[in-house]
């Protein structure tokens, strides 16, 4: 490796690093950001604004694909993604001073949904601009392996904003980071800003790109040459459905949604959570290069294949594990304690709710929406038409109430009469409100969460050589930016909300994994039929 091929690979992997970095801060900080900047608005209305706020930053990462991959088979890679990273780190420094809604009212959370908007630009077009730059200066037989270091940049940049709130909150104290502590980690974005650029603008433009250019046989028209013919519009629905949708599902399994089941179904204390998967991404992350550099002698496809369907297979498995050892006073009560909706079902509604806006308030709605947050497993029971839902705990019946037509006033006092009542009797059966420390075994826990990340790095780690591989030089930056940020945009935004809005609905905590399962078993079914091997492809076509 010649150290102009290290510089390209330290620079465009450490800014994609930062530019994870400062897109995951908003997703740690999503609470306290909602009490500063949507403090006019009850509190659970104030976090699901700052949920919808999140949520438009991965909403318009294939918009920000098509606009920079635009630009960067138009002007040129380097270039493009010095812009993407400028967008980002200012928009990130912006959140760190803006005023709060005690200061200039709506103003805040306008600026503020605003600011991530741009994030989400940004982002879309920096992951296919450094894939791109770094796999047009690698050699074709370690291309796998230098593309690679990319791949670990997500990973690496969750890693890094857990370890950065995690110090400050801990050498500040919880006071001082709730009233102004969490403002440092989005202002520290403002050096790590100026060392990428400083990087970055020591580049050279890609040969590839270069030769392109200088032969007058670059694309005049990006984004009709990418989707506008049926010839290439075939490879970019196979590289979505065949490729990225697995593996962005695969991805959020592994890190978010692991997160999520441990923390919320789970009732693991969340400073502890992040703990044990910062330890589990940091035993994990090598293996993106690992299996980079094996796909350059093997293929990409296998390997990604391989992840698929050992994802299918273990997921179950893994996350029964997690309830055993992080929560085995959970594991009791599901198993010792039954419960039973017994509800109209066509007063159930599928709660699929991915910015929080809408109103579940059917009895049947609200019981499951508590038995779902609670960790309860049950089973459904049809009612005739028109009762009123009930649930089933032991030899105790609780009957629900129908919500739609009532105030807010009153549906809140309802709810928090059946909450009550609920609560009381899950846990006279045993169903915990916090997991128990003493009982969680640790050691285990990160080894499952290593497992989880291994699987995300056979999906990762090759994807980016192969993307680049199967799309011509004229187009490749808008070609393989689009599919990539639908699937980890889209799909993988959403397995969140989809897997809650299942196991509301079925009433088991583990049925939420038939969603990434699902997505997966399709990716692998077109992956392994229509999706062509690509590592001895000739990229300066």
């Amino acid at each position: 490796m010649t150290p102009e091929e290290r510089r390209v690979i330290f620079a465009s992997s450490l800014g994609t690093v930062f530019e994870w970095y400062d897109f995951y801060l908003y997703g740690s900080l999503a609470a306290i950001i909602a009490a500063h900047f949507f403090s006019g608005v009850n509190p659970t209305a104030g976090f699901i604004f700052a949920l919808l706020a999140f949520a438009a930053g991965f909403a318009v990462r294939p918009f920000g694909a098509l606009v920079f991959g635009r630009l960067g088979d138009l002007l040129g890679r380097k270039y493009t993604f010095l812009i993407t990273i400028l967008i980002m780190g200012m928009s990130t420094f912006l959140v760190g001073v803006l005023p709060s809604y005690a200061s200039i009212g709506m103003a805040a959370p306008v600026i503020l949904i605003g600011l991530r908007m741009l994030q989400g630009l940004a982002l879309g077009g920096e992951y296919g601009g450094a894939a791109t730059y770094v796999a047009e200066h690698a050699p074709q037989d370690r291309r796998g392996f230098y593309t690679s270091w990319i791949q670990t940049t997500a990973t690496m940049g969750l890693f890094l904003s857990l370890l950065v709130v995690l110090g400050i909150r801990k050498s500040l104290g919880e006071e001082a980071f709730m009233d102004w502590g969490w403002r440092v980690p989005f202002l520290i974005s403002a050096v790590l800003l100026l060392i990428s650029v400083w990087i970055r603008m020591r580049l050279n433009e890609s040969p590839v790109f270069r030769k392109i250019k200088a032969e007058g046989t670059s694309s005049k028209s990006p984004i009709k040459d990418s989707f506008g013919k049926w010839s290439n519009l075939k490879i970019v629905l196979l590289a979505l459905f065949g490729l990225a949708a697995g593996q962005a599902v695969i991805w959020y399994t592994g890190q978010f949604y692991a997160l999520f089941f441990l923390t919320k179904t789970l009732a693991i204390e969340p400073n502890t959570a992040n703990i044990m998967l910062a330890m589990a991404l940091l035993l994990g992350t090598p293996f993106f290069v690992v299996f980079g550099a094996l796909s350059d002698r093997i293929g990409r496809k296998p390997i990604i294949m391989a992840g698929c369907l050992i994802a299918i297979v273990a997921y179950f498995p893994i996350f029964k594990g997690l309830t055993h050892f992080a929560n085995p006073s959970l594991e009791r009560a599901q198993a010792s304690a039954p419960v039973t909706v017994v509800a109209d079902p066509a007063t159930c509604s599928f709660q699929f709710n991915p910015v929080g806006v809408s109103s579940f308030k059917s009895s049947c709605d609200i019981l499951k929406a508590f038995m779902a947050s609670n960790s309860v497993n049950y089973t459904n029971e049809a009612a005739p038409a028109g009762s009123l839902a009930k649930a089933r705990i032991g030899s105790d019946e609780f009957v629900s109430f129908e919500g739609q037509h009532l105030n807010k006033a009153s549906f809140a006092a309802r709810s928090q009469e059946l909450k009550k009542s609920l609560t009381d009797a899950i846990r006279s059966h045993g169903y915990p409100a916090k997991a128990d420390p003493s009982e969680i075994n640790y050691i285990m826990i990160v080894l499952l969460l290593t497992l989880l990340v291994i699987m995300v790095t056979m999906v990762y780690g090759p994807i980016a050589a192969m993307l680049v591989e199967m799309f011509p030089t004229r187009i490749r930056y808008t070609s393989m930016s689009l599919p990539y940020h639908i699937g980890n945009g889209w799909f993988g935004g959403f397995l969140p909300p989809v897997a809650f809005a299942v196991v509301a609905a079925t009433g088991n905590i583990y049925d939420g994994l038939w969603y990434p399962i699902i997505i997966t078993s399709i990716t692998l079914f077109i992956g392994v039929f229509f999706v062509k091997e690509t590592k001895d492809n000739d990229i300066n076509a």
